[in-house]
C-alpha cells in the first residue's frame, strides 16, 4: 500500500501510454470519487468533469490543444469551472477565482489518485477554452481550466528538478 508521500513523489508527467491497457471502470470510478472529495469554496463544487474515452473525441481534443499525446491516452478528464454557480454565493470573487480554484483542486486530487491506482497522467493547461468547449459541445457557462490525460505509462521519465525549499518557503514569526 502506497502512503500519501510516496504517491506524491512518484507523480510524473506521462505522455506515452500503453495502447493495450485500458483504464478499468472501477479505477476510473475511484479516481472520480477522489476528485469530487476535494475541498471547494463553500462546498459548492463549482465545476464539472467531462470524461472522454472515445478515440475520435480524444483526437479532436488533441488537435484543438495542439498536443497530439492527448489522443494516445485512453482517458482524458476535462475539468471545467462553473463560475456562475460560485457567483451565486460569493459574488465576483467566486466567479473570477473560486470556481477556477475548485476545478483545479479537484484535478490535483484526481492526478494523485491516478498514481495511487498504479497509472500515470499529464496535466494539460495549454489550450484555447473556446476550442475545447466546441469539441465537447458544452455550453459557454463552463470554463475548461485543465485536462488530465491518464492511463498505464509506456515511459518512466526521470524526475524533473525541483527548487529548494529555501527558494520557495518564507517563514514569518
Amino acid at each position: 500500500m502506497w502512503d500519501f508521500f510516496r504517491t506524491v513523489r512518484h507523480r510524473h508527467s506521462i505522455r506515452r501510454y500503453q495502447s493495450d491497457m485500458p483504464v478499468e471502470e472501477a479505477k476510473l470510478h475511484a479516481i472520480l470519487e477522489t476528485a469530487i472529495a476535494a475541498p471547494s469554496a463553500g462546498d459548492l463544487q463549482a465545476y464539472r468533469i467531462v470524461v472522454v474515452t472515445n478515440t475520435a473525441l480524444r483526437q479532436q481534443l488533441a488537435t484543438a490543444a495542439g498536443q497530439e499525446f492527448i489522443a494516445t491516452a485512453p482517458v482524458c478528464l476535462v475539468f471545467c469551472a462553473d463560475p456562475e454557480r460560485s457567483k451565486q454565493k460569493f459574488g465576483d470573487r467566486g466567479h473570477d477565482l473560486f470556481a477556477i480554484q475548485d476545478a483545479t483542486i479537484a484535478a490535483a486530487y484526481a492526478q494523485l489518485a491516478v498514481v495511487a491506482a498504479g497509472m500515470g497522467s499529464t496535466w494539460v493547461g495549454k489550450f484555447e477554452p473556446a476550442a475545447i468547449l466546441q469539441v465537447l459541445e458544452i455550453g459557454e457557462e463552463l470554463e475548461p481550466v485543465a485536462m488530465l490525460c491518464l492511463g498505464y505509462p509506456d515511459e518512466l521519465p526521470e524526475p524533473s528538478p525541483r527548487r529548494h525549499m529555501d527558494e520557495i518557503i518564507e517563514k514569518r514569526g
